[in-house]
């Protein structure tokens, strides 16, 4: 197999996992931000969202954002998990029997 792609291959399922990790990272950060403001219910968070947004809605339309963000990155996690896979199989048949 061509060592250079292989070397691609790999550096791509690093740079993919690095990816994850900050995703994983953004994901915790916001979900302690949403249990922080929907215990607090600041004033200034109504005020952002607009004249006839209640609590509720708020509620709702943050845990649909979470919940897409947390489906996406498990979706790129099955690509960065199959990305490694093939790189460990790329780098076998390059070492050769």
């Amino acid at each position: 197999m061509n060592d250079p792609f292989v070397k691609r291959v790999r550096a791509a399922a690093v740079a993919g996992w690095w990816t994850l990790l900050i995703a994983w990272a953004v994901l915790l950060l916001a979900w302690l931000n949403y249990l922080w403001i929907m215990s607090a219910h600041p004033a200034w968070m109504l005020s952002l969202c607009g004249p006839d947004v209640t609590w509720l809605q708020l509620e709702t339309i943050s845990l649909w954002i979470i919940a897409v963000f947390k489906l996406c990155i498990w979706l790129a996690a099955f690509g960065v998990t199959w990305l490694t896979l093939w790189a460990r199989r790329l780098q076998n048949q390059a070492d050769g029997p």
